[in-house]
């Protein structure tokens, strides 16, 4: 007798470790495989999680290009309806702030987007020529760096990243990284024009790796280009080894770097998302994506970004959506 009701305490043990495993497996499926590829294979690629629409009808995205995570909120530049779309961690509509124009808190081509630690929101506008900052709520506070837009610190900026007390901008028009302070001085300029080493063709995304070298997505070259803590030159990364070969890159865009080391860069116009081993000679370790309109598909993604709990947003700009992956 006593032996069964050991036997049946096991065995109700054993169905109810199974069900809860079968629910998280099957239902919430995503984060759990991701986290058992991660313990299998420490460099696997991420895993699809879930999408971000925005609302219906008028409150859909259209044409997201880049995206952050700042707080407990995620920030969408929706460009063609020329606002910003705020979403919570799971993807729920919350506000939305902006309107077409050239006036304060307008926008002409919000592109760029990024947070600091008190939670104000940076954006950048490629047609205005400008960077605007709001507070949480898209309450516009000020321009950055500039009086007005007028003043041509900023010409056409286009990707915007926050590392630290910096704010690196890529500027379009002037193929040139642009590194400012918090308070809006302009610390350095880095590049110009050009085919080599050192220089740009119309850069886009960049990001910081935790040893402060910086990552700049050069699109018109079709590479990243590397550069140290002190600005100068390094490397570049165009998916060849010692980046001798033809470049896998089209139209690069978006960029980010998680905590393993693993560089992300996002080839627009193949609509493949790549990564890289940064601590084994930016060996290619995977490819996904591809074009199409099922959840692990792109159409002309753009924007990249990755927070501290190592989820990537990744803007799917043709398919109106924010895919995120774990």
């Amino acid at each position: 007798m006593k032996k069964n009701r050991v036997y049946l305490s096991m065995l109700t043990t054993f169905i109810v470790v199974t069900a809860v495993f079968c629910y998280f497996f099957i239902y919430k499926g995503t984060d759990l495989s991701a986290q058992v590829q991660k313990v299998v294979n420490s460099k696997a690629q991420p895993v699809f999680n879930y999408m971000i629409y925005g609302g219906f009808g008028p409150d859909a995205l259209n044409k997201p290009m880049d995206v952050a995570k700042i707080d407990q909120f995620i920030y969408v530049t929706d460009t063609n309806n020329k606002r910003v779309q705020v979403f919570d961690l799971g993807g729920t509509p919350i506000f939305k702030f902006g309107k077409e124009g050239e006036g304060k808190g307008e926008f002409k081509f919000p592109y760029g987007i990024a947070g600091d630690k008190q939670g104000q929101v940076y954006v950048s506008d490629l047609y205005n020529g400008c960077i605007s900052v709001f507070d949480s709520k898209g309450k516009f506070i000020k321009y950055f760096a500039e009086n007005n837009p007028n003043d041509k610190v900023i010409e056409a900026p286009g990707s915007l990243r926050i590392f630290g007390d910096k704010v690196y901008v890529t500027d379009i028009k002037k193929s040139k990284v642009l590194v400012f302070d918090l308070s809006g001085k302009l610390l350095k300029e880095i590049g110009g024009p050009g085919r080599n080493v050192g220089q740009f063709q119309a850069p886009n995304a960049l990001t910081v790796d935790k040893d402060g070298n910086l990552y700049v997505v050069d699109t018109g070259n079709q590479r990243v280009q590397v550069f140290d803590k002190d600005y100068k030159y390094v490397r570049s990364i165009n998916g060849s080894a010692n980046d001798a070969g033809d470049s896998i890159f089209v139209n690069p865009r978006g960029i980010g770097i998680d905590s393993r080391g693993i560089l992300y860069v996002v080839s627009n116009l193949t609509h493949f998302v790549y990564g890289f081993d940064l601590s084994n000679k930016d060996q290619k370790l995977f490819t996904f994506g591809g074009n199409g309109e099922s959840n692990t598909q792109f159409s002309l993604p753009n924007g990249l970004f990755v927070d501290e709990n190592d989820n990537v947003y990744i803007t799917d700009s043709s398919n109106q959506r924010v895919g995120v992956y774990r």
